[in-house]
Parts: C-alpha cells; structure tokens; sequence
C-alpha cells in the first residue's frame, strides 16, 4: 500500500482528520463540497448520528492544488488553463533530484503511529479528533458520525479523484476507502527522511497537504510508487497529482527521481 489507510489508532478508532463548510470555485472545474469541524474520540459503530454538512448534490467536485497549496480544501480537481498548467511546471522544474536510496530501516512507525492527532505543526492537528477521521470529513460528502461523536465518521459519500467514481461509504467495509499517502511514506524514506528528525517525519505522515482519501483498491495498487512508476486511472487528474506530489516534496524538502520529474512534466505539458 502507499502507507496510508486503515490502521488501527489509539482510542480504538479506526486513525486519519475537519474543516469548516464551504463552496469552492476553480477556474471551469465545478467545485462543491462542505465539511464539519469539531471530534471526539473513536470507536467502532454501525449506528449513525448527526448528519455533516457535506453537500447533498452528488457528482464530481474538488480544488485545484493551485488554489489549496495547504490541501485544506476538499477534491482534487482537474487544472483548468495552460496558464495553471505553465505554473505547475514551473513548480515541478525546481524540484531537485537524486536517485532513489535503499529501503534499510523503513518502518511504518518510524512515522509515528496510524493516525496520530498530536503531529505538531499540520493543518488540524490537536483537535481531538485522529487524521483518518478528520480527512473523511474535510473530503466526503453527506457524512454521517457515530452516535455522540462529532468525530468518528460511519458513512459519507466521496468523489475519488483517482478513479472519476462516486463511492457510497460504510465504516463496516472501512476498507473501501483508504488514505493514500501522495508522496509515499517509503518513497520519502529513501529519498532522504531517513535523516529526519521523529517530530519531520511524523508532520508529513500527518499533513492534510499529503493526504487523500481514494478508492482502498487503487491505493493498494500504488504502493510506494513515484509517479514514473504510477499514476492515477483518472488521466484528467494526472497533472494535478503530480502538482500535489511536487507540493509536498517541495514543503518537506524532498528530491524527486529524475524519471519522476520527466513523468511530472510531461503530465502538465512538457
């Protein structure tokens, strides 16, 4: 997997992260979502509670990264311009690169553990509710929480940008929807956070920038891959995931291949 999804977090919920409603707008991509905020602890429940406040028209929406370089913002939508695409490559071209180190000593812990709250430093950190939860809320749609949390999500609806597909979710197949890792934690692992310091490597395993809520199939198929070696089933999508990925490099400091970054480009019209 690309290290993101299904873990189990402490306080027995299923661990990942809450924004505030609201209508989003990029370029001639349609953009609708809306979002709760608040959290409680976790656990397992079949039954729902209060409703959030995610939009009740189905169908696509999402943000540009361009226009949500914190990923604070719901979706992942397709780049509108050539003017958005000339600064996604822009972007892109100032990644350094260096070949993929050994994978010695990678251990999905060495992260922190699945999905901690307490990641200083990361949007909607310490809010009292654990990443995974917190990224169901911001991205879904109609989500429905456990009776007496505000947190623990049991049902919502998602527009998977990795797939165009709609996919009605239940926690009872909690597997269906996993939280992808853009750049994966394995990859960051080999391509220098080795080095870091504890408190680095557990922000970018936390940070909503690096997060998305997918299909738990495709994100299974990713793996660690770089985008040389993956990209997403949904080609109108490809330029804005590699424009996501060389956000979070660049936040974080991080090289790319130099396959990677042709993949990259090429992607946003290189």
């Amino acid at each position: 997997m690309s290290h993101g999804d299904v873990s189990q977090g402490r306080g027995g919920g299923v661990s990942r992260r809450s924004l505030t409603s609201g209508v989003l707008h990029t370029g001639a991509a349609l953009v609708v979502g809306a979002v709760l905020a608040g959290c409680t602890g976790g656990g397992l429940s079949d039954e729902s509670g209060s409703s959030g406040g995610g939009s009740s028209a189905s169908g696509r929406y999402g943000t540009s990264p361009l226009a949500a370089p914190d990923g604070t913002k719901p979706g992942l939508a397709p780049l509108s311009s050539e003017t958005d695409e000339a600064t996604a490559r822009e972007l892109i071209s100032k990644l350094p690169t260096k070949g993929r180190g050994p994978k010695t000593g990678y251990d999905r812990d060495e992260f922190g553990y699945a999905w901690m709250d307490t990641a200083d430093g990361v949007p909607l950190a310490r809010n009292g509710c654990d990443t995974r939860n917190d990224l169901l809320k911001l991205h879904g749609r109609n989500v429905q929480f456990r009776v007496g949390s505000d947190c623990v999500v049991v049902s919502m609806d998602l527009y998977d940008p990795y797939t165009g597909k709609d996919i009605a979710w239940k926690k009872a197949k909690a597997t269906e929807v996993q939280i992808d890792h853009v750049v994966p934690l394995s990859y960051a692992w080999q391509m220098g956070a080795a080095r870091w310091s504890e408190e680095k490597r557990q922000r970018l395993a936390n940070d909503v920038l690096n997060l998305l809520p997918v299909s738990g199939s495709t994100n299974s198929a990713k793996r660690d891959s770089g985008p040389a070696s993956w990209l997403p089933p949904n080609k109108a999508i490809r330029c804005s995931y590699t424009v996501r990925f060389a956000q979070v490099a660049a936040k974080y400091e991080l090289p790319v291949t130099s396959a990677d970054k042709t993949m990259m480009l090429h992607q946003c019209g290189a």
